[in-house]
């Protein structure tokens, strides 16, 4: 696991190959969790209307459900991408600087979706239709 900081300091938590510390773009389906960690009072669409438009042009993402923390407030969603360089190009890059903009710590996780295709078609997941 592989720790980044700025100022303010968002954390991103991102796992390497551990055999070649490099990342793999042979995975077909990579999914990302991420959540700023900072209370948002209100989910309005204010807010996300104008990140919505960010996302549209992000490179390889294929979809996202927002996430809105119970009891907490956080924001964050789940990612899909269409390969893992994108979606640590998208955690470093454009989700590193929401953070910094809205003073808050990132979380991030990225995870192989393919490994898990079977399992997940087998559980009638809405991501492997």
């Amino acid at each position: 696991m592989t720790t980044f900081a700025a100022n303010p300091s968002p954390t991103f938590a991102l796992s390497f190959n551990s055999k070649k510390n490099t990342m793999s773009n042979s995975i077909r389906r990579v999914f990302l969790y991420g959540e700023f960690q900072t209370a948002v009072p209100q989910f309005t669409k204010e807010l996300w209307s104008m990140v919505n438009e960010q996302l549209k042009e992000v490179k390889g993402l294929v979809a996202k459900t927002w996430l809105w923390g119970i009891g907490t407030h956080t924001v964050g969603g789940f990612y899909e991408f269409d390969s893992e360089e994108n979606a640590r190009e998208f955690a470093t890059g454009l989700y590193a600087q929401q953070a910094k903009n809205a003073n808050a710590s990132l979380t991030v996780k990225i995870f192989d979706g393919d490994t898990v295709e079977e399992a997940s078609r087998e559980m009638g997941s809405p991501f492997y239709k």
